[in-house]
């Protein structure tokens, strides 16, 4: 099985990236589309638990656990986390976010539930 990473879209594509996603419901400034091989925004958190999370009225863990429960609630989701299970049996691949905090953002949630 090969490895499911996550990245900052702002850093540098390497081919160690593999198939490199972008997970986050907007589009990040200045980016341009052929830095990755797709934009899934159903995976990401809704935009009410995002900006609780970023407002701070939320913990990392409590917008984790809500966050996962979006996710166990979305057929899309649960696609999305069957799909790149199997892509994994082929190629790494990443997921990409924008938030500057590397180890409190969604990707990471959502890695998490992919391989969990």
């Amino acid at each position: 099985m090969h490895e499911l990473k996550v990245k900052r879209v702002y850093q540098e594509s390497d081919a160690a990236d593999g198939i490199r996603i972008l997970v986050d419901r907007m589009w990040p400034r200045g980016i341009s589309k052929d830095r990755m091989d797709a934009w899934i925004k159903s995976v990401a958190p809704s935009s009410e638990l995002r900006k609780h999370f970023h407002d701070g009225t939320l913990s990392f863990e409590q917008f984790k656990e809500k966050m996962v429960k979006e996710l166990e609630a979305s057929d899309t989701a649960q696609a999305f986390k069957l799909k790149v299970r199997e892509v994994l049996h082929k190629s790494d691949v990443t997921l990409l976010f924008a938030a500057k905090d590397e180890e409190h953002n969604n990707a990471v949630v959502l890695k998490g539930w992919i391989l969990g």
